[in-house]
Protein backbone atom coordinates (compact mmCIF):
# COMPACT_ATOMS: atom_id res chain seq x y z
CA UNK A 1 0.00 0.00 0.00
CA UNK A 2 1.30 3.45 -0.90
CA UNK A 3 2.08 5.92 1.83
CA UNK A 4 -0.49 8.69 2.17
CA UNK A 5 1.33 11.93 2.92
CA UNK A 6 -0.55 15.06 3.93
CA UNK A 7 1.22 18.20 2.69
CA UNK A 8 0.81 21.74 3.92
CA UNK A 9 1.41 24.92 1.96
CA UNK A 10 5.07 25.16 2.93
CA UNK A 11 5.82 22.01 0.93
CA UNK A 12 4.39 23.54 -2.24
CA UNK A 13 6.32 26.77 -1.62
CA UNK A 14 9.45 24.80 -0.76
CA UNK A 15 9.63 23.54 -4.33
CA UNK A 16 10.62 27.06 -5.38
CA UNK A 17 12.67 28.03 -2.32
CA UNK A 18 16.44 27.77 -2.73
CA UNK A 19 16.91 26.40 0.78
CA UNK A 20 14.33 23.62 0.43
CA UNK A 21 14.04 22.97 -3.31
CA UNK A 22 16.41 20.01 -3.68
CA UNK A 23 14.56 17.82 -1.18
CA UNK A 24 11.14 19.13 -2.20
CA UNK A 25 11.71 18.48 -5.91
CA UNK A 26 12.83 14.93 -5.03
CA UNK A 27 9.73 14.52 -2.89
CA UNK A 28 7.42 15.61 -5.72
CA UNK A 29 9.27 13.35 -8.17
CA UNK A 30 8.43 10.36 -5.98
CA UNK A 31 4.81 11.53 -6.00
CA UNK A 32 4.77 11.86 -9.81
CA UNK A 33 6.30 8.38 -10.09
CA UNK A 34 3.37 7.02 -8.11
CA UNK A 35 5.45 5.94 -5.10
CA UNK A 36 3.26 7.91 -2.66
CA UNK A 37 -0.09 9.67 -2.62
CA UNK A 38 -0.30 13.24 -1.37
CA UNK A 39 -3.28 14.44 0.62
CA UNK A 40 -4.29 17.99 -0.28
CA UNK A 41 -6.94 19.82 1.70
CA UNK A 42 -9.10 22.68 0.61
CA UNK A 43 -7.25 24.66 3.27
CA UNK A 44 -4.05 24.38 1.20
CA UNK A 45 -5.95 25.48 -1.90
CA UNK A 46 -7.29 28.49 0.02
CA UNK A 47 -3.80 29.42 1.23
CA UNK A 48 -2.42 29.25 -2.32
CA UNK A 49 -4.95 31.71 -3.74
CA UNK A 50 -2.58 34.67 -3.27
CA UNK A 51 0.60 32.78 -4.23
CA UNK A 52 2.37 33.46 -7.53
CA UNK A 53 0.90 31.59 -10.51
CA UNK A 54 3.87 29.21 -10.88
CA UNK A 55 3.44 28.13 -7.24
CA UNK A 56 -0.32 27.63 -7.61
CA UNK A 57 0.22 25.57 -10.77
CA UNK A 58 2.63 23.05 -9.20
CA UNK A 59 -0.16 20.72 -8.10
CA UNK A 60 -1.51 20.73 -11.68
CA UNK A 61 1.65 18.82 -12.69
CA UNK A 62 0.79 15.91 -10.37
CA UNK A 63 -1.21 13.02 -11.88
CA UNK A 64 -4.72 12.98 -10.43
CA UNK A 65 -4.32 9.39 -9.21
CA UNK A 66 -1.46 10.60 -6.97
CA UNK A 67 -3.56 13.21 -5.14
CA UNK A 68 -6.33 12.66 -2.64
CA UNK A 69 -8.43 15.82 -2.18
CA UNK A 70 -9.83 16.53 1.28
CA UNK A 71 -12.58 18.79 2.53
CA UNK A 72 -12.07 20.62 5.83
CA UNK A 73 -14.58 18.87 8.08
CA UNK A 74 -16.12 20.19 11.33
CA UNK A 75 -14.34 17.44 13.28
CA UNK A 76 -10.98 18.89 12.14
CA UNK A 77 -12.02 22.39 13.13
CA UNK A 78 -12.94 21.13 16.59
CA UNK A 79 -9.70 19.18 17.03
CA UNK A 80 -7.72 22.23 15.87
CA UNK A 81 -9.49 24.35 18.48
CA UNK A 82 -8.40 21.86 21.14
CA UNK A 83 -4.76 22.36 20.10
CA UNK A 84 -5.16 26.12 20.53
CA UNK A 85 -7.02 25.77 23.84
CA UNK A 86 -4.15 23.63 25.14
CA UNK A 87 -1.68 26.34 24.08
CA UNK A 88 0.22 24.04 21.73
CA UNK A 89 0.32 27.17 19.54
CA UNK A 90 -1.42 30.53 19.67
CA UNK A 91 -4.74 31.50 18.09
CA UNK A 92 -2.95 33.06 15.11
CA UNK A 93 -1.77 29.56 14.11
CA UNK A 94 -5.27 28.10 13.74
CA UNK A 95 -4.70 27.25 10.05
CA UNK A 96 -1.60 25.26 10.99
CA UNK A 97 -3.66 23.45 13.62
CA UNK A 98 -6.31 22.65 11.03
CA UNK A 99 -3.63 21.05 8.82
CA UNK A 100 -2.51 18.88 11.76
CA UNK A 101 -6.10 17.98 12.59
CA UNK A 102 -6.95 17.10 8.97
CA UNK A 103 -3.89 14.85 8.70
CA UNK A 104 -4.85 13.20 11.99
CA UNK A 105 -8.50 12.65 11.14
CA UNK A 106 -7.88 11.32 7.63
CA UNK A 107 -5.26 8.95 9.08
CA UNK A 108 -2.36 10.17 6.98
CA UNK A 109 0.78 8.10 7.36
CA UNK A 110 2.75 11.31 7.82
CA UNK A 111 2.32 15.08 7.55
CA UNK A 112 5.06 16.82 5.54
CA UNK A 113 5.94 20.43 6.25
CA UNK A 114 8.79 22.94 6.20
CA UNK A 115 7.10 25.02 8.93
CA UNK A 116 9.59 24.63 11.78
CA UNK A 117 8.01 27.26 14.01
CA UNK A 118 4.49 25.84 14.29
CA UNK A 119 4.56 22.29 12.93
CA UNK A 120 7.90 20.44 12.53
CA UNK A 121 9.01 21.25 16.04
CA UNK A 122 9.44 18.61 18.75
CA UNK A 123 7.67 20.61 21.45
CA UNK A 124 4.70 21.27 19.14
CA UNK A 125 4.60 17.69 17.82
CA UNK A 126 4.43 16.39 21.40
CA UNK A 127 1.65 18.87 22.13
CA UNK A 128 -0.40 17.95 19.05
CA UNK A 129 0.01 14.24 19.75
CA UNK A 130 -0.82 14.65 23.43
CA UNK A 131 -4.13 16.24 22.46
CA UNK A 132 -4.69 13.58 19.77
CA UNK A 133 -4.30 10.75 22.28
CA UNK A 134 -6.38 12.58 24.89
CA UNK A 135 -9.17 12.99 22.30
CA UNK A 136 -9.04 9.38 21.10
CA UNK A 137 -6.97 9.83 17.94
CA UNK A 138 -3.70 8.21 16.95
CA UNK A 139 -0.54 10.30 17.09
CA UNK A 140 0.46 11.85 13.75
CA UNK A 141 3.96 11.46 12.35
CA UNK A 142 5.31 14.89 11.33
CA UNK A 143 8.42 15.20 9.13
CA UNK A 144 10.08 17.38 6.52
CA UNK A 145 10.04 16.25 2.89
CA UNK A 146 13.78 15.63 3.23
CA UNK A 147 13.10 13.02 5.92
CA UNK A 148 10.46 11.33 3.80
CA UNK A 149 12.17 10.92 0.44
CA UNK A 150 13.89 7.65 -0.23
CA UNK A 151 17.40 7.58 -1.53
CA UNK A 152 18.24 5.08 -4.28
CA UNK A 153 21.61 4.17 -2.76
CA UNK A 154 20.36 3.37 0.76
Amino acid sequence: MKQRIYIDTSVVGGYFDEEFSEATVSFFESVKQGKVVILVSELLDKELIHAPVHVRMLLETIPSNCIERLTLVPEAKLLASHYVEANVVGKTSLDDCQHIAMATICKADVLASWNFKHIVNLKRINGYNGINVLRGYKPIEIRTPKEIISYEND
